[in-house]
């Protein structure tokens, strides 16, 4: 806060008069809008891990020098019904009074999560004369969330692959999905006679992934105020330590998995920023989101089946813990 009130005391000329009382109001609007935005934003977040999290590893099998192996990857992440929408109530907030599409007053709403609906209610505030007025977000109205992505190994030497993951922007409604990362598998069972005999395959997997979300957000309609706050980005960096064994049955290879990952989550306000604007109002906003910068850790099971048709395999793969994701994959080994 102190840093907000020294970037108000900067500036000669403001879209305000430069009062105790407006600077406490602009700071009350700061804090419900950070706390609306966790709440509406961190599910998705949640998904954005679980999606990235499964479906590295197409087999834990040492393969030979430089083959190579491609996969198209269609992931599906069903969203649960707890995850869709929360309640937000006028006590929550000290800054905005809530008010219904109809601007009929109410003292709490069921609002959607950025995985939720489309249902939106009004938020109105005030900063001396200058009437605030937010409509809250739409989230992508959908049970299941699609994406496809490619990924690509090779392998190198002493029973080590290396792993590429790629997916192009996923358009999803009011929101944006994007996911790249790399790995570093190494099988295990070669060091070990048993396993060799009786064709159970064990590996490790370490591996990193980034994760980009965006959704629409709360563009205001404030006397020609611009704030910058019309879209909010959601940075993942995910990094994941896995462990897999499987059992082959003539084409058909079970595969079980345990996954462990660690998130740091960041965000970030995009909009349009008026040129010569008097008062950084997204800078100050950008500051004070970093209040809901997270770090996560989550455990995962996986368990998948693979068929092989001469070279091409058809694979999919359940992930589950918090959520459950599922993917099905069409590979090819050169």
């Amino acid at each position: 806060m102190k840093k907000i009130v020294f970037l108000f005391l900067l500036i000669s000329t403001t879209s305000f008069s430069q009062t105790v009382q407006e600077l406490e109001a602009f700071g009350r609007l700061l804090n419900d809008a950070v706390f609306y935005c966790d709440r509406y934003i961190t599910p998705a977040s949640d998904a954005a891990i679980y999606q990235a999290s499964s479906g590295w590893v197409t087999s834990p099998k040492k393969r030979k020098l430089g083959s190579v192996t491609f996969g198209f990857n269609n992931n599906i992440f069903f969203v649960p019904k707890a995850d869709r929408e929360f309640t937000l109530k006028n006590s929550d907030f000290t800054f905005f009074t809530l008010y219904d599409a109809n601007w009929a007053p109410v003292s709490s709403a069921n609002l959607p999560t950025a995985l939720g609906g489309n249902q939106q209610i009004n938020m109105v505030g005030n900063i001396g004369a200058n009437q605030v007025f937010l409509q809250t977000s739409q989230g992508v109205n959908a049970e299941e969330v699609y994406y496809s992505h490619f990924n690509g190994s090779v392998a190198l030497w002493y029973g080590t692959e290396l792993i590429l993951k790629y997916s192009p922007v996923t358009k999803l409604k009011s929101g944006n999905y994007q996911v790249y990362g790399y790995g570093i598998k190494h099988n295990i069972d070669q060091y070990f006679n048993y396993f060799k005999k009786n064709k159970i395959n064990l590996s490790s997997l370490a591996c990193f992934s980034n994760e980009n979300l965006s959704f629409g957000f709360i563009p205001p309609v404030s006397n020609g105020i611009e704030l910058g706050i019309n879209e909010i980005n959601g940075i993942v960096d995910t990094y994941q330590l896995q462990f897999n064994v499987s059992k082959e049955f003539k084409k058909f290879e079970i595969m079980v998995g345990i996954i462990a990952n660690k998130s740091d989550i960041k965000y970030k306000f995009i909009g349009n920023v008026p040129s010569g604007q008097a008062i950084p109002y997204q800078d100050i906003f950008n500051e004070k989101i970093k209040d809901i910068y997270k770090t996560k850790t989550n455990y995962l099971g996986e368990v998948s089946c693979r068929y092989k048709i001469n070279k091409v395999f058809l694979q999919s793969t359940f992930a589950f813990g918090k959520f459950v994701n599922s993917n099905f994959a069409v590979q090819y080994e050169f």
